[in-house]
């Protein structure tokens, strides 16, 4: 069998998450790997899925079983249509679509030693013990790496044999420590000085250095073993014989290399290493282990599995256990273990079934790790994993499927029934779900829907909200999306998917956002209709808002994300668990915040060079536009300090320009001007008040510890990340002003060599570089306004700007460029270790945060005094601040006649006289929030609905 060769070339644009996370060597191993995927029902399907995502060379299909009904509930390839069809046969042409650039081919004879000379990996899945120990004792010995992969109903297992001498090249996912040098002096050993003292480096690591001036013997060195000092500075080997050290350059660690001794089969399955983080975990795991080596040698003396809930076959399943050989210790000595004869027999009852969520999860970790197996990156899994979902059976033993409950109908949905019954299928049928976010968790989601059934009865339905378009780099994760859709609504595109997984499935889609202002369309009425939410989003104050909506509505909220090669999900329910909350670490890395002046003038990290990128991308691109845009239809007095501020936005998006663009050339003169304002004079500048060599009063350099003397840089078009930074800027700038852009480098490079650098004048800020600075040395006088006023003449009468709002999930639009380039040259302005693109690209009552104080609005409607006074009563709460969203109802603090006038209101006249707004026809509800006389300031009371 002869496998076609794959093109050498990267698709980098595809690709752009995997590389995030990879590189480009590991990816071009990828690309040259083949694999043997032998097993297509819904594991397979997973696994399939994934390699063919992932962009292996090519993958091979054997399953020469026909299609059968309960294939069905987790086989997403396959179909009523399929029926009776060789299981490969009926996948390889929409596993293909997938990714053209796989060659996808089938096999149908026996797995030979001869066919597996061909691949670098083979995975088996849903297989008889019998082949596993013949192709894997072949695999181990022909030093194939060798997977198998099972589900049974609700357990599941995977094991990996890379072989005794595998090598991981980069075991971590963790990027390379970088520091910044202070100094290295000469000597044997010689002694490396870091710019800051907390750092990471460790006794024993490896480095290397770069960027190096004097000791440049240094730079580009074959690793160097380091040993820590107890000051923190970090002897390097003999640098006696090298040049004096003068000044900069960085220090990077090498990861080590790691080797990993795996058994084969044959030896593994009586001395299993699982992975557990406890041992009651290790003991559990080892008894599904015996679980699933009973259920081999039922199937091999019954030519069957156990029928679904059948006591009879689970007491045989548990004999077969107890009888089977012990296992063995790491040293071959018998473990003396006692069976969990509970834990096997609800194995054995429930194993008749497939089931998709099941599929999908052993499915992604198995291809993770053939991911490991071809490019070598990451520790593989060390051997076995186990994993149970046992927990989803009801505790009760008197709510248990019965058996006549799991026999098979003929439906799709037959592999799920023979596990969880047809009742517990009929309750999912009427579930209307409602998820938001179709990115590539979302499209997991919508697709583990329509498998199982969610809503997909006649009163069922599933809602999906998205308001993003398809992009061409979404289809390396997103799977329901092909090329074909690209530029088309995601919503809709993956509701139309999702029907033709599953066609009783009733999907609607939705482009609007949710968020504050699309409350009218998310309200009351459209809550009161969903039994649940699932959000599947990439921002932390996204899913804080979906999951204060759901606390709202007291809906439970299903919520998951990725990072990496990490990822989580997490269930919230009403009166269960608690709200949703992000770790504190999340939010830090998303939300972290840093003084202005330290973004500006003191940066001392690669998250402050980050943050000041994103702050410009903001402030030139979107704030601008907006500000000019509200200008231009509401002219205002723009009175100190808003005059100020607007006149100091609008004097860099104008920058060195006179007029407003009108050609591509126009916005590369405004992009070259911004970075001589940036990166050459607005440092200058700074130095020019805090010379380098500036003392302070108690005798110590202003530029010291974490204030690093910037230097700044002249433009070099023949350096990428200039080159790189201006493209971004003027396409951005151009897309502001609908001008068209253009992606050609090496006209820009061209085009760059006939201008001049703008003169220092011309770019000097109307005041002193920081705004702070400015409002203390200048008023916001008549001469400023007039300033004001020239500079918005020049967008007058012209088409309103374009905002730009900041997307990360585009590799084409120029967004994360510009900040991966503004950040890396903020870094070289500050000697610091430069962000990679990924970096740019995260009471006196006992209330619950599910509980709801309730006042029924009344016939005639309550007066606020009526209202404060049924509080006191039914709640002996003595309201001291009332707020609905963030406008005050009520203060204590107020006069006593501003008291009065508000607690005569009715409460909906007042709710609308404080907010200007009218409510909205069919509202039921007033939301406000309380703070109470006499509490501690940051007491949380439950929100208090005001039922109309």
């Amino acid at each position: 069998m002869t496998v076609p060769e794959t093109s050498k070339l990267l698709d980098e644009e595809l690709y752009s998450r995997q590389l995030y996370v990879l590189d480009l060597p590991a990816m071009q191993k990828i690309q040259g790997a083949k694999v043997l995927l032998s097993g297509l029902q819904g594991l397979g399907a997973e696994v399939a899925k994934n390699l063919v995502l992932m962009g292996v060379g090519s993958l091979t299909l054997h399953d020469p079983y026909p299609t059968c009904w309960s294939d069905l509930a987790a086989q997403f390839f396959l179909s009523e249509q399929d029926l009776e069809r060789s299981r490969a046969e009926a996948s390889q042409e929409p596993v293909a679509k997938l990714n053209r650039a796989v060659q996808v081919c089938i096999h149908t004879g026996d797995i030979t030693e001869e066919l597996l000379l061909d691949f670098q990996v083979v995975v088996l899945t849903t297989s008889k013990l019998e082949e596993q120990l013949k192709v894997g004792a072949l695999c181990h010995k022909l030093g194939v790496c060798f997977l198998v992969a099972d589900t049974r109903g609700l357990v599941g297992q995977l094991f990996c044999d890379f072989g005794e001498d595998f090598t991981v090249q980069d075991p971590t996912e963790a990027e390379p420590l970088t520091a910044a040098i202070q100094h290295i002096s000469q000597g044997s050993p010689g002694i490396l000085t870091l710019k800051t003292e907390a750092h990471n480096f460790y006794d024993g690591g490896l480095v290397t250095f770069s960027g190096i001036e004097g000791m440049v013997e240094l730079n580009g060195c074959d690793p160097r073993p380091i040993h820590l000092q107890e000051d923190g500075t970090l002897e390097i080997g003999d640098t006696a014989n090298f040049s004096c050290y003068l000044s900069g350059g960085t220090v990077t660690e090498v990861k080590r290399p790691k080797t990993v001794s795996h058994k084969p089969l044959d030896v593994a399955l009586l001395q299993p290493h699982v992975v557990a983080q406890s041992s009651q975990e290790v003991h559990r795991a080892r008894c599904l282990h015996q679980a699933f080596r009973a259920l081999h040698q039922f199937q091999h003396l019954n030519g069957r599995l156990p029928q679904p809930w059948d006591p009879v076959d689970a007491e045989m399943v548990v004999g077969l256990a107890r009888s089977l050989e012990p296992l063995k210790g790491t040293g071959g000595e018998p473990l003396e273990e006692s069976l969990d004869e509970a834990l096997v027999r609800t194995v054995a009852l429930s194993s008749a079934g497939g089931l998709s969520p099941m599929a999908a999860l052993l499915g992604a970790v198995a291809a993770q790790e053939v991911l490991k197996a071809i490019s070598r990156k990451f520790m593989p899994l060390d051997q076995w994993l186990y994993f149970d979902a046992l927990d989803c059976l009801p505790e009760d033993g008197e709510h248990l499927p019965k058996p006549e409950d799991c026999a098979p109908r003929h439906c799709r949905y037959d592999g799920q029934i023979a596990v969880l019954g047809a009742g517990f299928q009929e309750k999912l049928s009427r579930q209307h779900y409602f998820l938001v976010g179709a990115g590539a968790i979302g499209c997991e989601l919508l697709k583990g829907f329509a498998l199982v059934g969610l809503g997909a009865g006649a009163s069922g339905r599933v809602t999906v909200a998205d308001m993003d378009y398809i992009e061409r780099s979404n289809l390396s994760r997103q799977f329901l999306f092909r090329t074909e859709d690209i530029g088309r609504p995601k919503a809709e595109v993956a509701a139309e998917a999702a029907h033709r997984l599953n066609s009783d499935l009733q999907v609607i889609p939705l482009t609007y956002p949710l968020d504050p202002t699309t409350e009218h369309i998310y309200d009351n009425n459209f809550f009161s209709h969903v039994d649940g939410v699932a959000a599947a989003l990439d921002s932390f104050q996204a899913r804080h808002y979906v999951a204060a909506r759901c606390t709202h509505y007291l809906k439970p909220l299903l919520e998951a994300g990725t990072e990496g090669t990490s990822g989580h999900a997490s269930v919230f329910m009403p009166w269960v668990t608690e709200t949703y909350r992000a770790s504190a670490s999340a939010i830090d890395s998303e939300n972290a915040t840093y003084p202005v002046c330290t973004l500006r003038h003191f940066p001392s990290t690669v998250e402050h060079t980050v943050q000041w990128a994103r702050d410009e991308f903001e402030g030139l691109f979107h704030l601008s536009a907006e500000t000019i845009n509200r200008h231009q239809q509401a002219p205002t007095s723009l009175a100190e300090p808003d005059g100020l501020k607007v006149l100091t936005v609008l004097q860099e998006v104008l920058g060195v320009l006179r007029e407003r663009p009108q050609t591509w050339k126009d916005c590369v003169v405004w992009a070259l001007g911004h970075w001589q304002l940036c990166f050459h004079n607005g440092i200058m500048q700074l130095l020019n008040r805090f010379p380098p060599n500036k003392v302070l009063e108690d005798g110590t350099l202003f530029w010291s510890g974490s204030k690093q003397c910037p230097q700044p840089l002249e433009f070099d078009a023949s350096q990428d990340t200039h080159l790189l930074y201006v493209l971004a800027a003027a396409n951005l700038y151009a897309q502001m002003h609908g001008l068209p852009g253009s992606r050609d480098q090496t006209a820009l490079r061209e085009l760059l060599k006939s201008l001049r650098l703008p003169v220092t004048q011309h770019l000097a800020p109307i005041f002193p570089y920081d705004l702070e600075l400015a409002r203390a040395s200048a008023e916001f006088g008549p001469e400023q306004l007039k300033k004001l006023h020239k500079v918005l003449e020049v967008w007058s009468g012209s088409p309103p700007l374009k905002p730009l709002k900041f997307e990360k999930d585009n590799d084409s639009n120029f967004h994360v460029d510009f900040v991966a380039a503004a950040a890396s040259l903020r870094a070289q302005n500050y000697g610091i270790p430069p962000a990679n693109r990924a970096q740019c690209h995260h009471l006196t009552w006992t209330w619950t945060c599910w509980d709801r104080l309730k006042v029924p609005a009344g016939q005639p409607e309550r007066t606020l005094k009526s209202l404060l006074a049924h509080l006191q009563e039914r709640y002996e709460l003595r309201v001291k601040m009332l707020l609905h969203g963030k406008a005050l109802l009520y203060s204590a603090g107020w006069s006593p006649e501003k008291q009065a006038q508000h607690l005569a209101l009715r409460v909906t006249k007042l709710v609308q006289q404080m907010t200007s707004r009218m409510l909205e026809p069919g509202q039921q509800v007033l939301v406000l929030e309380l703070i109470c006389e006499g509490e501690e300031e940051d007491t949380t009371f439950p929100p208090l609905h005001y039922e109309l």
